[in-house]
């Protein structure tokens, strides 16, 4: 049997689900990945209100479809980020706007509910962002000590702990997406993660081969690496486009802008040599889901996701249990 194909509704947040379930569907796909954003999922409301929860799954069951874990990236966010300016306010409610400790104050709560909610709905793993104290020293000028990034460290630690305590409680996995802007987004920080949360079980990874990919770091690397960490899996590419004027950084343009170094693409179209992730998932016996984050600037997105589960399915395939010349002995 192979892997179960899912979509990431987070790109997809303002199409009410009952609206979105019957679209997926026809795409092809065998469940979704619910965004805790849009009206998708209401952690709050998921957390304290089971049949509020239950409803989750049952506009699912309608059209074929289930549901192996929700996200909640955007509160996740504000847990750690210093908060400071009005980028993440469209995060939090209007009434911790303009105010740091609000929004990590409300964050802190919001992703302690999505592990009830996540419970309460029926899902093991929650992906979701972790934001960064440090993100912003990332190049050492002005001079970053190292005690400065050992003290980033220790705060993550110190504002998680709390509530992956709660994720050990509800039975629920939280997977953090390694990705730039977070506590981790390359394979030593990942590890420097783990480290810092002294290897608790309850933390691991949403594997997302695409920010490994434009860093120029192997994502298979990353799977071999992390093979008993990896809770989850996106779908999704990115190609660089370097040619000797632009760099990873982006040159502060926006996504789809003429120019970048890089972009997201749709899977299949980008550069990410899937094949090889399928054989490593194999390898590691990784038996979850494979969920689509559909993101390309320059294509429309139902197209685009109905393609991508093509692609997905077609390219996936079950773990033999023999060796193919096993048979010649027999």
């Amino acid at each position: 049997m192979t892997r179960p194909i899912t979509l990431f509704t987070g790109q997809f947040a303002d199409i009410p689900l009952k609206d979105l379930a019957p679209m997926a569907a026809e795409w092809g796909y065998d469940g979704l990945e619910l965004a805790c954003w849009g009206d998708h999922v209401d952690v709050t409301r998921a957390a304290k209100d089971k049949k509020y929860a239950k409803t989750r799954k049952e506009i699912l069951a309608k059209h074929g479809l289930k549901v192996h874990a929700i996200s909640n990236h955007l509160a996740g966010q504000l847990v750690c980020d210093p908060n400071d300016d009005a980028r993440s306010d469209a995060f939090a409610p209007k009434s911790c706007r303009g105010n740091a400790e609000k929004k990590r104050k409300w964050a802190i709560q919001e992703m302690k509910n999505t592990a009830i909610a996540a419970k309460n709905i029926g899902v093991n793993v929650v992906n979701g962002f972790t934001g960064s104290p440090i993100w912003h020293m990332i190049y050492g000028f002005p001079p970053v000590s190292d005690d400065m990034v050992a003290a980033g460290f220790k705060r993550f630690a110190k504002l998680w702990n709390p509530i992956l305590d709660v994720y050990d409680r509800c039975g629920v996995r939280f997977a953090l997406e390694v990705h730039p802007t977070e506590i981790a987004f390359d394979i030593l920080t990942a590890k420097r993660a783990l480290a810092t949360l002294k290897n608790r079980k309850t933390f691991g990874f949403n594997f997302d081969p695409s920010h490994l990919h434009w860093q120029m770091i192997d994502p298979v690397r990353f799977l071999k690496t992390f093979y008993n960490r990896i809770y989850h899996v996106h779908m999704k590419d990115a190609a660089l486009t370097l040619d000797g004027e632009t760099g990873i950084l982006a040159s502060h343009l926006n996504f789809g802008t003429v120019g970048r170094g890089w972009d997201f693409r749709s899977p299949g179209r980008g550069e990410v040599d899937f094949e090889e992730i399928i054989r490593t998932l194999n390898a590691i016996n990784y038996k979850g889901p494979l969920s689509v984050e559909w993101e390309d600037a320059a294509m429309d997105r139902e197209f685009g996701a109905a393609e991508a589960c093509e692609f997905v399915r077609a390219l996936d395939f079950p773990k033999s249990d023999r060796v193919f010349d096993e048979a010649f002995g027999k």
